[in-house]
Order: C-alpha cells, then sequence, then structure tokens
C-alpha cells in the first residue's frame, strides 16, 4: 500500500453491522465509511439508533453481527475484541451528552489525568499539553477550578479538552449540546467548528441542523435503526431523495 493509499483509507468502517437490545433491533445492516480529515454528522430522530452506531465504533455497545475496522483495528462482534479494543479507545475521542468530569479534580487535573496513565507522559508533558487545549477552547483561565464552579458550555469544553489531550485520530461526539442551555450551545459548537477547520475526523450526532449543514462534509440520516440516506449537506437539506428524510427535516426545520 503507497503512502497515498494510506491516507485516503477509511479511518471507520463498518459493514452489515447489527445491533439487537433484546427484541429491539436497533441498527439493521448498517454500511458506512469514513475518511480521515472527513466530517460525518449523523441525523434522525430520536430513539432512531444514532447514538448507538457511534457507541459501537468505540467498543462502548456490543453488536450482534458485521464488522468493524477503526483505525486498522478489528471489533469483533459480541464483545470479543480484546487488544484491538483498547487500542481503539486509546486512539478515539469521545464527547458526550453528560460532561463525565471528576467533580474532585481541578480542570486541569482532569485534563492530564489520561495522558499521564494511558499513555504514560510526564506529568510536565501533559500539563503543557493541557494548558495549550485549555486556551484552544477558550477557557485557560479556568484551570485551576473544579468543574462545579464553571458553567455548563465551560464544562464540555473541558470534556473536549480532556479528548483532545490524549491526540486522538478520531474524535466522536454524542449530542455534545443537549444537556446544555440554549445561550451556551454556541460556544461549544464554536470549539467543533475549529476543530473541523483544522481536519480533524469526527463522526457527531447532533440535532442542531443549521451546525450540521455548516460543518459537515456528508451528513447521515438514520430512519428506525437504517441508514435512508447519506449525501453532502446540500444535497440532504435542499434536495433529499429519500421520502423519510423530506419528512422528518419538514417537521425539525419547522421549529
Amino acid at each position: 500500500m503507497t503512502d497515498n493509499d494510506t491516507a485516503t483509507a477509511p479511518i471507520v468502517q463498518m459493514e452489515k453491522v447489527n445491533k439487537h437490545f433484546g427484541d429491539l433491533h436497533v441498527l439493521k445492516d448498517i454500511d458506512l465509511n469514513v475518511v480521515p480529515g472527513e466530517v460525518v454528522v449523523v441525523i434522525g430522530a430520536s430513539g432512531s439508533g444514532k447514538s448507538t452506531l457511534i457507541r459501537c465504533i468505540n467498543g462502548l455497545e456490543e453488536f450482534q453481527d458485521g464488522h468493524i475496522m477503526v483505525d486498522g483495528n478489528q471489533l469483533t462482534p459480541h464483545g470479543k475484541s480484546g487488544k484491538a479494543l483498547q487500542k481503539i479507545r486509546t486512539e478515539v475521542g469521545m464527547v458526550f451528552q453528560q460532561f463525565n468530569l471528576f467533580p474532585h479534580l481541578s480542570v486541569l487535573d482532569n485534563v492530564i489525568l489520561a495522558p499521564m496513565k494511558v499513555r504514560g507522559w510526564s506529568r510536565a508533558d501533559a500539563v503543557e499539553t493541557a494548558e495549550r487545549l485549555l486556551a484552544r477552547v477558550g477557557i485557560s483561565d479556568q484551570a485551576a477550578k473544579h468543574p462545579t464552579q464553571l458553567s455548563g458550555g465551560q464544562q464540555q469544553r473541558v470534556a473536549l479538552a480532556r479528548a483532545l489531550a490524549m491526540e486522538p485520530r478520531l474524535m466522536l461526539f454524542d449530542e455534545p449540546t443537549s444537556a446544555l442551555d440554549p445561550e451556551m450551545i454556541g460556544e461549544v459548537l464554536d470549539a467543533m467548528r475549529e476543530l473541523a477547520r483544522e481536519g480533524m475526523t469526527m463522526v457527531i450526532v447532533t440535532h442542531e441542523m443549521g451546525f450540521a449543514r455548516e460543518v459537515a462534509d456528508r451528513v447521515i440520516y438514520i430512519h428506525k435503526g437504517e441508514i435512508a440516506e447519506a449525501a453532502p449537506p446540500e444535497t440532504i437539506f435542499d434536495q433529499p431523495k429519500d421520502e423519510r428524510t423530506r419528512s422528518f427535516l419538514s417537521r425539525v426545520l419547522k421549529h
């Protein structure tokens, strides 16, 4: 394989992935490739399988059938992935709906913990990286505070800096603004826009349609566990081909 082939090979490959919660068929024959530098935004109604899809990518959810390859590491069905899963967890960052910060640690210590524990960095190196990332997301002046002293938007930006501190090859976002007050949403989206401009590979689940149109290279619409349509944002939002996509957007864009 040439260097050029390596650069364009998908960082995420999902083939015929099926996921069940008991009798509920949550993901149905999902096929999805994500190439380095691509921003893929996943939209759909609540309960359609969006969050489950990205949680399968980093092994937070087991799947029953199909194949998932992440940065050359193969995830196998039923959670039997072993060292491949550990490698994926190291290379993939994730920002959740809830911030999941350690309340007893300062902002700085929340960010440096994983690089020191998982990557074996010295404290000095981890602190240098953390300070740079906190400045990057606009909260360098909050480093000594504890999470409970911050607004929701600030806490989510700490969570973003913490994920970036592991120098991930891929970032996953699971509705990162859904727990925020409306006035705080913009500051988190701005930080994500900057990541997109810098070429970070991202898969984002969101209900923010304007943001999806702006940053996505490709938008995936999921309907009842199936990918109903996948296309550039201008196609999805202006000329959707699938009736299910049109129906969904006609509802959500009214609000």
